[in-house]
């Protein structure tokens, strides 16, 4: 029997309900059980709201896995994940539980089954490009042909983002 490839993914997890670590090690603990093995993890950034400013901050973490899954199936495991953990999808940006992106997955760009890859607004939000300069600085963006540092050093987004537990903004 064939062996199943594995991709390597970059997933976004955040959180700003509850007890926020302990919802993002939940959503870690879930996401080894059902979609693939976690290999590395960003420290906790505190960061502000982005989007919808009325809300407590977030909690944000950035992973990387591998995963035999393909796109359309991995996003509905991180949904069904969402959902066991008790997201509640109320408006755009709102205060949640837990929120999982898939920020890349190998180096593909795809646009079906209501997956789009690599995200859309990366370039876009701290709050992704610092943990993820922290994993991997020089992953060059499929789509954007720049890395992680280039990105984030041209970022629009201004929002504080910190290491948890810490008083130093990034």
């Amino acid at each position: 029997m064939a062996q199943k490839r594995l991709h390597k993914v970059y997933l976004s997890t955040g959180t700003n309900l509850g007890n926020r670590k302990h919802n993002l090690a939940n959503a870690r603990r879930l996401i080894e059980d059902h979609a693939g093995n976690i290999i590395a993890a960003s420290s906790i950034y505190k960061t502000a709201p982005w989007g919808y400013a009325d809300q407590p901050d977030f909690l944000n973490q950035v992973v990387e896995i591998e995963t035999t899954l393909s796109p359309a199936a991995l996003m509905k495991t991180l949904l069904r994940i969402e959902e066991e953990m008790g997201r509640v999808r109320t408006f755009k940006n709102a205060s949640r539980v837990i929120d999982i992106d898939i920020l890349f997955y190998d180096n593909s760009i795809r646009k079906n089954n209501g997956v789009i890859i690599p995200h859309p607004l990366i370039a876009e939000r701290r709050f992704i490009l610092v943990p993820m300069c922290e994993l991997k600085p020089d992953y060059v963006h499929p789509v954007l042909k720049k890395n992680m540092l280039e990105l984030l050093d041209e970022c629009p987004d201004q929002l504080d983002v910190e290491k948890y537990g810490s008083k130093k903004a990034v």
